[in-house]
């Protein structure tokens, strides 16, 4: 059974957020609401080095993230009507017509994925551009990305063309939903539950 999942090359983002801009076009979102975020971390401090110089030790890079699509979505264990489902090739997806607008899936979700927009009141996500993909194509996030950072396939295609991992800080340990991802890290990144570094555009990711 096919499980979709994304690609995200953080040694290649230079955090343009052209892709939260194209999703944000394509599924004409109001202004306060996204969903792809583009994080900007970053952090560092002085170190004492040798014969009483100090050297630098600071980083900066950029995280796009959008639904991860998670193996163990507790977004759907915790929608009381059932409007959080998976749909075909194991996409997330809300039915705006059943749900109720209680918010149970913006709470349990650690990515916080999902949004109750304050237009409809009902939750709303990315749903991996699901009738794109019906249809042979890619995600507009995935299309529209200039320096391609991001891919979209099948999740055991994505681990087996790319190296790397399923989680680095901002982001919460992967362990916690099994999240059908592939993170390429760069250089500066660092580990999920790092303490050194701040979201330093917080107010574009809420």
């Amino acid at each position: 059974m096919t499980q979709y999942g994304f690609y995200f090359d953080n040694s290649r983002c230079s955090g343009c957020k052209t892709c939260m801009m194209a999703c944000k076009d394509y599924n004409d979102l109001d202004a306060d609401l996204t969903y792809r975020r583009v994080y900007d971390y970053e952090g560092g401090a002085w170190q004492e080095a040798e014969q009483e110089t100090w050297v630098q030790e600071v980083f900066s890079y950029h995280v796009s993230f959008s639904c991860a699509h998670c193996s163990e979505a507790v977004c759907l264990m915790v929608c009381p009507t059932g409007a959080m489902h998976r749909a075909e090739g194991g996409l997330v997806r809300t039915n705006s017509r059943v749900c109720i607008g209680c918010g149970y899936c913006t709470l349990a979700c650690p990515y916080d994925a999902p949004r109750v927009s304050d237009v409809t009141h009902t939750s709303t996500k990315c749903d991996g551009c699901y009738s794109r993909v019906l249809e042979g194509a890619s995600p507009i996030c995935v299309e529209a990305c200039p320096l391609r950072a991001l891919d979209f396939d099948d999740i055991e295609v994505l681990r087996e063309k790319y190296e790397g991992n399923a989680g680095i800080a901002p982001l919460p340990d992967p362990s916690f939903t099994n999240p059908n991802i592939v993170i390429k890290p760069s250089v500066a990144a660092r580990p999920c539950g790092d303490s050194a570094g701040f979201i330093a555009n917080e107010k574009e990711t809420r």
